[in-house]
C-alpha cells in the first residue's frame, strides 16, 4: 500500500475515532454522572453484540448561524445504523446528548429518516432511543422541517414496520 493511501486511512480513522468520541469526555462524564448513559452505550445495550454497523457516522451540521460554524462535531449528535437484536435485524438511531444536548438539527434528521427509509425497505423494526433537549434552535425552522420528515415516516411506516 503506498503512502497516500495509508494517510487517507490514518485520517479515517482519526474521524471515527473523533466521532465515538462524541461531545468529549468532559460531556460524557456528566451523563453517567447524571445516571444515564450515552447513545452508543444503550445501542451496545440493546444489540446483539458486535452486530452494530453504523451509518453517516461522519455527518456534521450544516449551519452556519450563531457561532455554529466553530462547533462541529462529528455525528453531530445522532448515532444510527443498523444490527441485531436476537439474531434478527433492527434498525435504530439514538440521540447523543453529549452533543448540544441531544438537540435535532437538519442533519440529525437525514440520518434518521435516512434509517426509516431503510427499514421500510426492509420490512424490520425501527427503534429510537431519544435523549433530546429538543430542536436545534440555531436552526430555526431547518430543524423543525426535519421533524416534519420523522413524523411523516413515523405515519407512512405505521402497520407496515414496528416502531418504538
Amino acid at each position: 500500500m503506498d503512502n497516500s493511501k495509508k494517510e487517507k486511512y490514518k485520517e479515517l480513522e482519526r474521524l471515527n475515532k473523533e466521532a465515538e468520541g462524541g461531545g468529549g469526555p468532559e460531556r460524557i462524564e456528566k451523563i453517567h454522572q447524571s445516571g444515564r448513559k450515552t447513545a452508543r452505550e444503550r445501542i451496545g445495550d440493546l444489540l446483539d453484540p458486535e452486530t452494530f454497523v453504523e451509518i453517516d457516522k461522519l455527518v456534521i451540521h450544516r449551519c452556519h448561524d450563531f457561532g455554529m460554524e466553530k462547533q462541529k462535531i462529528r455525528g453531530d449528535g445522532m448515532v444510527t445504523g443498523y444490527g441485531k437484536i436476537d439474531g434478527r435485524l433492527v434498525y435504530v438511531y439514538a440521540q447523543d446528548f453529549s452533543v448540544f444536548g441531544g438537540s435535532l438539527s437538519r442533519a440529525n434528521a437525514d440520518k434518521i429518516v435516512k434509517v426509516q427509509e431503510l427499514s421500510m425497505k426492509m420490512g424490520v423494526p425501527l427503534i429510537g432511543l431519544n435523549d433530546s433537549g429538543g430542536a436545534r434552535i440555531q436552526e430555526g425552522v431547518e430543524s423543525l422541517a426535519g421533524y416534519a420528515d420523522i413524523f411523516k415516516r413515523n405515519v407512512r411506516a405505521s402497520g407496515v414496520v414496528p416502531q418504538i
